[in-house]
């Protein structure tokens, strides 16, 4: 394909420094609210200044390879990806799953824009290594690596994609309550939420929450839980796992259907009770949820289309 044809997507974010100055309006008042409260304002500023150095940088690089398009994190829900589109994330971690439950299948370098800084699972690239890696990529001769997504489907027609993990249960603080069926087992639970994990999040909220429960019973456990514990379970499996927080036992609630695999054709099915408070949402990301209140269903399984990033 002619460089000319390409289509390059750059995704950005805002700095730390970005979001005060947006909160402050100047970058003086920014300054002297984080130092009036004893921080180091330098440190934002270091921060913002290598991060915009790495966008100019990657894009000119890009630019070698064909049409590129900035495009910040705020406008992925509504932006249109071409199917053929390459798609760059200067991350974190959080920005390349955020960015990946907006495609299906275009190929994703997660790139770390400060390595210093940041640590990153999904970030094996800095911007130097750009250069080799896109001409790689599109010489088809990079590896990638499939990511499994998870979906939550409403019975009023809604879905929501996830990456790492969903969360359904209370918008705050309160118990959610709902009806909850796994194949042929069902039962009415009050909780504090459930966490349905991908094979990629396994390692992170749902890694901590079966740790705190192994923890808790002690002793001997199964080589299932033990392996979930340690490792997780690989990116590109056709299958997630679910856990209940908190659950609560009580004359009107039950507690025996709080850990599974969702896989196949059994997904869980969760009917909701709670009037006005019930949420859906996806990798952590609080703003981007779908209600989920009074006699709505949710039906919980893999998504029909998955993530690809480049290794």
């Amino acid at each position: 394909m002619d460089a000319l044809q390409r289509n390059i997507v750059l995704v950005t974010r805002r700095t730390r420094l970005d979001d005060l100055i947006a909160r402050f309006n100047t970058i003086e008042q920014a300054r002297f609210y984080v130092e009036h409260l004893g921080a180091d304002f330098a440190d934002y500023e270091i921060e913002h200044q290598i991060y915009r150095e790495a966008i100019t940088t990657a894009e000119a690089t890009l630019m070698r390879f064909g049409r590129v398009q900035r495009l910040d994190r705020g406008l992925l829900p509504t932006f249109l990806f071409a199917p053929d589109a390459l798609v760059v994330v200067l991350g974190q971690d959080g920005l390349v799953a955020n960015t990946l439950k907006y495609l299906d299948g275009q190929r994703v370098i997660g790139v770390n824009p400060d390595s210093q800084r940041w640590d990153g699972a999904l970030l094996p690239f800095t911007v130097g290594d750009l250069h080799v890696i896109a001409a790689e990529t599109f010489a088809g001769i990079r590896s990638t690596r499939s990511v499994t997504m998870a979906r939550a489907r409403l019975s009023d027609g809604q879905q929501l994609l996830a990456v790492n993990d969903l969360f359904i249960g209370p918008k705050s603080h309160v118990s959610a309550r709902y009806r909850i069926q796994l194949g042929d087992v069902a039962e009415t639970q009050s909780s504090s939420g459930i966490i349905v994990s991908t094979g990629l999040g396994s390692t992170r909220w749902f890694r901590s929450l079966v740790t705190g429960a192994v923890g808790i019973v002690g002793g001997e456990i199964q080589p299932e839980v033990a392996a979930l514990r340690n490792i997780g379970f690989p990116w590109d499996a056709h299958h997630l796992y679910f856990t209940v927080r908190e659950p609560f036992p009580s004359r009107t609630t039950q507690t025996e259907l709080v850990f599974g695999k969702i896989a196949g054709g059994a997904p869980l099915r969760l009917v909701s009770q709670m009037a006005n408070h019930g949420v859906i949402f996806s990798d952590g990301i609080e703003k981007d949820f779908l209600e989920f209140n009074a006699g709505m269903e949710a039906t919980i399984d893999v998504a029909d289309r998955h993530g690809c990033l480049v290794m």
